[in-house]
């Protein structure tokens, strides 16, 4: 057994060497209740930048303990059960995974799911039709207020991660008649435009964001999805539409930095915010899980008729998956950013 622990904790940008990876053995027997899991695929993601802090910022959010095994999204294959929901053989995921390559869990932290409802790609459970897709699905309808046929334009910003490369799709199939991204390199941009049917896309390190909003999104931003705060948020912010919408899903700028979240708007921003009547609320996918069955459903549907179109960056191996953290946060990734553990 192979495990990955957490070994520093700090306001500051975080490095593979936050991690290290340390060999040890599981209880020979699995008690009543648990399971035997083997991993199959680990995600990480930036939420879990907060969790490097003692103060992670969110009640929901445990932090990291130094020297103690990280966890996040995972979905393995059960290997011994005495839990009455689960057999050998099953695909099971959890969001309280522990990064390692075997372990035994309570069964309650575990939910089956249904390899065929994902023409069997199982990381796309940590993704677009996990939590991600969830995220991108229903703050898009609890917080968008898109309307079919009322003409509206969204901008992503981020809109070539895990949740935005999901977002722009998600919104196009609710009823937007204009989806615009914004992302960090022109491949990410090629790829947001000719796969994702964006309708445009803007590299934000090249030229003038808010010029080229401004060509791009003649009538205004209607519903703006965003994942990354700062100034970028700040431009689309003076280009929304009255009575206009933010579906406040991330503030990746913003994660190394000691501030509340979400991060107060500077007083310009905010007084464009507040005479425009712009809606800038939390958005937090762990309050609608009511509507997760569904939702879940819906995105695996999408994905069999091709319509959600899935990208993923994938790292082999769990020696790797601090390297992919610290990639991830630097926006190495198209898509969502997996750990491959074993086949």
């Amino acid at each position: 057994l192979f495990h990955f622990k957490i070994i520093l904790g700090k306001n500051g940008v975080p490095v593979a060497e936050n991690f290290r990876l340390e060999q040890s053995t599981i209880p020979d027997t699995v008690q009543e209740g648990q399971v035997c899991v083997r991993t199959l695929y680990l995600s990480v993601d930036p939420y879990m930048r907060c969790r490097m802090n003692e103060d992670t910022g969110s009640d929901y959010l445990l932090p990291w303990q130094l020297s103690e095994v990280a966890d996040g999204g995972g979905v393995g294959v059960v290997e011994e059960s005495k839990h009455n929901n689960f057999a050998k053989g099953d695909i099971v995921t959890s969001l309280n995974w522990p990064w390692q390559t075997v372990a035994i869990l309570d069964g309650s932290l575990l939910e089956k799911v249904v390899p065929q409802l994902v023409n069997g790609r199982l990381s796309y459970f940590l993704g677009a039709a996990g939590l991600t897709g969830l995220t991108a699905l229903l703050g898009i309808r609890e917080k968008g207020h898109v309307t079919v046929g009322a003409n509206q334009t969204m901008v992503v910003s981020g809109a070539a991660g895990a949740c935005g490369s999901l977002a722009g799709q998600i919104g196009r199939l609710e009823g937007c008649s204009r989806v615009v991204g914004i992302a960090g390199t022109d491949e990410k941009c090629s790829i947001l435009v000719s796969e994702m049917g964006f309708d445009a896309a803007i590299n934000y390190k090249k030229g003038n964001v808010a010029q080229q909003l401004r060509e791009l999104c003649p009538g205004g931003v209607d519903i703006y999805f965003d994942n990354v705060g700062g100034d970028i948020s700040d431009t689309v912010i003076s280009q929304m539409n009255q009575n206009s919408h933010i579906i406040l899903c991330g503030q990746i700028s913003q994660y190394n930095k000691d501030v509340p979240y979400p991060p107060p708007l500077p007083p310009d921003t905010e007084k464009i915010q507040k005479e425009r009547n712009i809606t800038r609320e939390r958005f937090l996918v762990l309050n609608y899980m009511d509507k997760q069955e569904a939702s879940v459903l819906q995105l695996c549907q999408w994905i069999q008729e091709g319509k959600l179109k899935v990208r993923e960056t994938v790292v082999e191996g769990l020696a790797n998956i601090g390297a992919a953290f610290q990639s991830m946060m630097n926006g190495g990734n198209i898509g969502k950013q997996i750990v491959s553990v074993s086949k």
